[in-house]
């Protein structure tokens, strides 16, 4: 079978490697001319992805994956054509389609009679059907239902961890018709392989869930559902702190019925994934009332936290050290780690203080790292706490890092004067 991988980030590179580890015959196409070099080189192009590096090596040493920045010529020579472009929001919260309509166009270019095309990338709902669909057609001369076949199947994996959560999670998928979810059933059923789950109502694998729509809304609920999570938690934990509360013995309690599945409060929430996806929900759900007021509250707790520590440090922060609990985040790279939507990684935004130093503290390091900072070249610098925590679905985290816990509990302890020695946050 040959496949065309659209995009070689973080997500795209490891599905490429994937399936040309399962035997099949791999382009990847990417604008990233340096990223494609790297690539064909059998080089890691970014660090901290499991088993990458050597499964890479082998599959580009055996030449069942090349890379290259033609997108319309891998197309041409493919029967299948996965697409992971990122869709981001501009400024105003709107779904911004320019990189993906720029790649729909070049796809469009090399579909030939009977080409399956898959879009992975988290979408608005009616997008594939609606604005991707018809402009692949116009382009290729094709017929969708007769000669062309468009999917949506979203990717559900971690960074750090992608090759296990192939396996571990369900794959859904949906298409414009039933050809064309049959076909990607059987493509799917060919490059992955799936792990026994007793805690699901149905076996582990290909699940179609019917249509296009219905996949895409799949993945916006399941993202959609912990950006509202988190919000409650912060609400929660702001009114316990004000009571003189411990939020975290709360969360801890309260989980401990299983109809409770409270997340962790936090900063706010930062990655490429969850302070974006509710954003694309609501573009076509408007009027939705707890997506929009969920990133209210987050949106606003790092403003929160500032006025809070502002005040326990009696009105002002002008030289202090900043220990911060990084956010919730969607998507972090250990090494380095991602700073994608991290309201934490910049201070100088809601609260502007000459800061003498800053450590950051993140759920997903496992060691400390000193990091530059960008916004102040007179800082000390920012390095990472070492305290680890350690991921879950119902609760966020199953423990909770002490620096983290004692912003909610003491937050002027998280902040310090210069010359005065901090244990805790070095």
């Amino acid at each position: 079978m040959d496949i065309c991988v659209v995009a070689l980030g973080k997500i795209g590179l490891p599905l490429a490697v994937q399936y040309a580890s399962m035997g099949h015959r791999v382009r990847g196409a990417d604008i990233n001319r340096e990223l494609v070099d790297c690539i064909n080189r059998g080089e890691e192009p970014f660090p901290g992805e499991a088993d990458l590096a050597e499964r890479l090596s082998t599959v580009v040493r055996d030449g069942s994956l090349t890379a290259g920045t033609d997108t319309t010529a891998a197309v041409a020579d493919s029967d299948i054509v996965v697409v992971v472009v990122p869709l981001v929001v501009d400024s105003n919260a709107e779904p911004d389609y320019t990189a993906m309509d720029a790649a729909t166009e070049s796809i469009g270019k090399g579909i030939k009679p009977g080409t399956l095309v898959i879009y992975e990338t988290t979408l608005p709902v009616g997008t594939t059907r609606e604005r991707f669909t018809p402009r692949l057609a116009e382009l290729s001369g094709t017929t969708p239902g007769e000669d062309l076949m468009v999917c949506f199947s979203p990717e559900r994996v971690y960074s750090g961890r992608i090759f296990a959560d192939l396996s571990k999670y369900p794959k859904i998928v949906g298409g414009i018709d039933d050809r064309s979810a049959a076909a990607a059933i059987a493509f799917y059923e060919s490059v992955l392989s799936f792990d026994d789950r007793d805690d699901l109502d149905r076996p582990n694998g290909v699940w179609d869930v019917g249509t296009a729509e219905a996949a895409e809304l799949v993945k916006l609920a399941e993202t959609t559902y912990r950006d509202v999570n988190i919000g409650l938690a912060n609400e929660f934990a702001r009114y316990a702190r004000s009571n003189g509360i411990d939020i975290h013995s709360v969360i801890e309690a309260a989980n401990s019925q299983p109809f409770s599945h409270l997340h962790q409060p936090g900063i706010s929430v930062g990655g490429h994934c969850i302070p974006v996806y509710p954003r694309l929900y609501l573009s076509n759900d408007p009027g939705a009332l707890l997506p929009a007021a969920s990133r209210t509250t987050n949106e606003r707790m790092p403003a929160w936290f500032a006025d809070m520590l502002r005040a326990a440090m009696g009105g002002s922060l002008e030289g202090a050290a900043y220990s911060s609990p990084g956010s919730h985040t969607g998507e972090v790279s250990r090494n380095p780690p991602s700073r994608a939507r991290t309201p934490s990684w910049q201070p100088s935004r809601p609260w502007e203080p000459a800061w003498a130093s800053t450590t950051l503290c993140s759920p997903m390091r496992s060691s400390p790292r000193r990091v530059s900072n960008p916004h102040n070249r007179a800082l000390v610098g920012r390095r990472w706490c070492s305290t680890r925590t350690t991921p879950s679905t119902s609760s966020g985290h199953r423990r909770t890092c002490p620096m983290h816990r004692s912003w909610w509990t003491d937050g002027a302890s998280s902040i310090h004067r210069p010359g005065r020695r901090r244990d805790a946050a070095t």
